[in-house]
């Protein structure tokens, strides 16, 4: 078994509001992402998926838990040469590919701001090299580096998002959520474009998405979260042809299908975790073969199984 790229064990991220009221946005989440392959993570919005996204790369403190990458401990307090090894071989593709640029700065030197921060060229002439060379090939023209934010479209825009987080040459690319906001068919775009830049770097994702059709498009393990719990983790064809987890199923549920025919019989299946008595906070991961868990009591497995 390879080494883990990314190890996340136990992961606690709470927000205290007031004195007597505390969001407890993650509650003990695990999982690990090696290297070279992409992990969905998936849920409704304000299960937690972009909070777990936010403070693997630090830009929260996690409240309790370890984070292990690339073999170092990055959960505490961080040392000046592990953040410079954060910041350099993890990056980070925001949802919103407007707000995360900044509009007072050319596209060049947004995409190149990595470069000057860790200074990874040695004249004026490499940097402008591999600036148009990374626009190229996320499909812009390098004459793109000396326009603005707004005169792009919302495609393009991610698409210099994408770039801003591949000059870096990093490990692993957190992308949250990162096509949401785009035209189905722009989402085509940039997911093909984001599998063909892993197969060329050998990067891995943490991919965040509500869209179960495009992560099981591509992503090789899926994660499913829920009010902070991860309920079920497991390869995708696990996931998706043999769920266990009742919230899984009504996520599952959920998806539109491509065929009419079908699509008019389908039925959604509800989940009222009151209802059917679930109880994260008592439940514990139970294996399904080697690679497919479940959050579970004992009782709530096996009326699952059954």
């Amino acid at each position: 078994m390879r080494e883990p790229l990314l190890r996340v064990d136990n992961l606690v991220q709470h927000f205290p509001i007031s004195r007597t009221f505390t969001v407890r946005a993650v509650n003990g989440v695990s999982f690990e992402i090696h290297p070279g392959e992409t992990y969905g993570l998936v849920g409704e919005s304000g299960s937690g998926k972009t909070t777990i996204g936010r403070s693997i790369i630090r830009l929260y403190k996690p409240t309790a838990g370890s984070i292990t990458f690339e073999g170092r401990e990055i959960s505490g307090r961080l040392d000046r040469d592990t953040e410079r090894m954060l910041r350099k071989d993890m990056q980070m593709i925001f949802q919103d590919p407007m707000s995360s640029l900044n509009p007072r700065k050319k596209v060049g030197d947004i995409i190149g701001e990595g470069l000057d921060i860790h200074r990874r060229y040695a004249h004026a002439a490499e940097r402008a090299e591999a600036i148009s060379e990374i626009l190229e090939k996320v499909g812009l023209s390098p004459a793109h580096a000396e326009r603005y934010p707004h005169q792009f479209s919302g495609g393009q825009r991610q698409r210099v998002g994408i770039a801003r987080a591949l000059i870096m040459n990093p490990r692993l690319i957190i992308a949250d959520e990162c096509i949401s906001a785009l035209d189905v068919s722009i989402q085509a775009q940039v997911v093909n474009l984001m599998r063909d830049i892993q197969d060329a770097t050998g990067c891995a994702y943490l991919f965040i998405a509500h869209d179960l059709s495009m992560v099981k498009y591509i992503s090789d393990r899926i994660g499913v979260l829920h009010l902070g719990h991860m309920v079920e983790t497991g390869t995708t064809d696990e996931i998706f042809a043999n769920p266990i987890h009742p919230y899984t199923k009504s996520l599952l549920s959920a998806v539109p299908l491509p065929n009419p025919e079908v699509e008019k019989r389908r039925t959604s299946v509800p989940y009222d975790r009151v209802a059917e008595g679930v109880d994260y906070a008592k439940g514990t991961e139970r294996l399904v073969g080697g690679t497919h868990a479940v959050l579970a009591t004992d009782e709530e497995f096996a009326r699952w199984v059954a």
